[in-house]
């Protein structure tokens, strides 16, 4: 056993739990808007499918991911009409091809060699930030499925992982923004299940951020806008930082309408 296996068990765990969601629904449920613009049950799916398969190709062809990274930058919206293509098909199929792509990327993420770095459409990261990201992005995703299909999730311990992405990627989330990081430590305390507190940061920083471990990767991984959330900033980079987090790569995401507009 190393270091990553728990890890890959949690990316493992969080994929069987969207897998649960959508394995028995009938074809045309498929093609149920979800609260992404344009993005059906499908499209999240099949974007999930093509990002986990990129990933791959990132840890095995570093070379090939390249190409596709250069394609990408030159135009964005490929992501997307790649995500549709592949949700245009029989959902069967669908579920198939990403079911085979995320046991294909534990593989390779399991043999890659400590200490490598991973080229991604944003920073390089270590196999164990790539499968982080991986279990971010499923749980994002999966959180617009569930929010389609009217199901509330139970929080898990592994909100943990994608709230260690979140702070990681805090001076991430003020460069896409093309803003210059805080330069003062900001302390997060996270009220999580089983009655834990999770805890980043200097205890004795001016600066915080404090609630729900589950409202703060809502926020991180864009899901719900900051006015919906319990969450309190202590400071002036800690209050703009709730403003723009993100912890995925790409440019800064328009993010989620604040239902009290609504």
């Amino acid at each position: 056993m190393t270091g990553l296996d728990p890890l890959l068990r949690d990316l493992t765990a969080e994929g069987d739990e969207l897998d649960a969601l959508v394995r028995d629904l009938p074809a045309g449920e498929w093609r149920r808007p979800t609260p992404a613009p344009g993005w059906t049950i499908a499209t999240q799916i099949a974007h999930l499918a093509w990002s986990d398969e990129v990933a791959g190709t990132a840890a095995v062809d570093p070379a090939a991911f390249a190409g596709i990274a250069a394609r990408v930058s030159a135009d964005p919206a490929a992501v997307d009409r790649a995500a549709a293509a592949r949700a245009a098909g029989e959902p069967a199929e669908l579920l198939t091809d990403w079911r085979r792509g995320r046991v294909a990327l534990r593989r390779v993420l399991a043999a890659v060699a400590p200490g490598t770095k991973l080229p991604w459409f944003g920073p390089s990261m270590g196999p164990a930030t790539m499968a982080t990201a991986r279990l971010m992005e499923t749980w994002a995703h999966g959180q617009d499925v569930a929010d389609a299909l009217g199901v509330v999730r139970l929080p898990t311990v592994r909100l943990r992982h994608i709230a260690y992405l979140g702070i990681r990627t805090r001076d991430w989330s003020f460069r896409v923004h093309g803003r210059a990081g805080p330069t003062q430590p900001i302390r997060v305390e996270l009220s999580a299940p089983a009655d834990e507190t999770w805890e980043f940061g200097p205890a004795d920083a001016d600066q915080r951020v404090t609630g729900p471990a589950l409202d703060f990767a809502l926020l991180v991984t864009q899901r719900r806008h900051r006015a919906d959330l319990g969450l309190l900033a202590t400071g002036a980079d800690a209050d703009a930082w709730l403003d723009i987090a993100q912890a995925f790569a790409g440019p800064a995401g328009p993010g989620r309408d604040s239902n009290r507009s609504a």
